[in-house]
């Protein structure tokens, strides 16, 4: 279980940054599709640090839980 949470925080930042370079591509062309794709970028990293943190947490308790 542990692996899919891990490839899970990489799909985040696989979103975050294709939302980034939809950022960059639509600014100048569709600016409200630019903003759409900031709170993506946003939203994405966030949940990537979230479930960075959550799954280390959960690996540190797991060893704990194995050591005693």
């Amino acid at each position: 279980m542990i692996k899919i949470l891990k490839y899970t925080e990489y799909l985040y930042l696989i979103v975050a940054f294709f939302s980034l370079y939809r950022i960059f591509t639509d600014w100048n062309v569709d600016r409200n599709n630019a903003y759409l794709f900031i709170f993506f970028a946003i939203v994405s990293a966030g949940m990537f640090v979230f479930r960075r943190n959550y799954r280390l947490k959960f690996e540190k308790r797991q060893q704990d839980n194995n050591n005693n």
